[in-house]
């Protein structure tokens, strides 16, 4: 389905992630934030989504919350601190990504 996003029209699931990584941007990203109730995106919101993204291109899965830690080098502490109540879920979805099969 059709959604406008920061003045983007995209194409997302049932429950709002992008069908294509390839409309994703900077300013879609902030938008879902917001959506999200994350307010601004930080460095530190950058770096576990520049993360996200390198690993998806590397290896074409979604990398769980122990690859993130481990390859990543980013502590969940710092992870559920940056993207509260099912980090790994709001994370991808602002990333551009699809939802992780690892959570329901």
């Amino acid at each position: 389905m059709k959604k406008d996003i920061a003045g983007f029209s995209v194409d997302v699931t049932e429950e709002g992630y992008l069908v294509s990584g390839a409309q994703w941007n900077k300013d879609i990203a902030e938008a879902i934030a917001k959506e999200l109730g994350l307010g601004d995106l930080t460095p530190g919101h950058w770096k576990i989504i520049e993360f996200l993204q390198k690993d998806f291109a590397e290896t074409g899965k979604i990398p769980t919350i122990r690859r993130v830690n481990k390859v990543g080098n980013i502590g969940t502490q710092e992870l559920y601190a940056l993207f509260p109540e099912g980090p790994l879920l709001k994370a991808t979805k602002v990333a551009g990504l699809s939802k992780p099969v690892s959570c329901v």
